[in-house]
């Protein structure tokens, strides 16, 4: 399932990045900080509760998820960083849940159970028994 995104649905926060870069890093606003509301996107209700679902407590009470992008060193590049994880997160949200198969454990494996239960059970009972004392 493919999920399209409009332009109001996330908005873009320019920051100064952490980092190496000399005084550079500290003159410009490299880092991106994207946030991207759930609650009032346009996504399907299915994906939007699983969205919710996997993000848990990184969300905000306002129903913002927030992702700091800087990474690189450029604006740009954090910008599609910040949008492409965004994507992967609504790509794995999107995805319905495997139904689990119910199974049986098979006859020879309760077999295997019991018999590695009796081996340890013997050897256990080998060692609290006392030996008897020959005076």
């Amino acid at each position: 399932m493919t999920v399209k995104l409009s332009d109001a649905d996330f908005s873009f926060q320019y920051i100064r990045s952490r980092g190496p870069g000399g005084q550079h890093v500290n003159k410009t606003e490299t880092a991106i900080v994207l946030r991207f509301n759930v609650l009032n996107a346009c996504l399907p209700e299915d994906v939007r509760t699983r969205l919710i679902l996997l993000l848990g407590r990184k969300m905000t009470q306002a129903g913002d998820f927030i992702i700091k992008a800087d990474r690189f060193r450029n604006r740009e590049r954090n910008k599609q960083d910040a949008i492409q994880r965004l994507m992967k997160w609504l790509e794995h949200a999107s995805m319905p849940p495997k139904r689990r198969k119910k199974t049986r454990p098979t006859l020879s494996s309760k077999k295997q159970r019991l018999q590695s239960k009796k081996i340890r059970g013997k050897i256990k009972l080998l060692r609290s028994r006392k030996p008897l004392s020959h005076e």
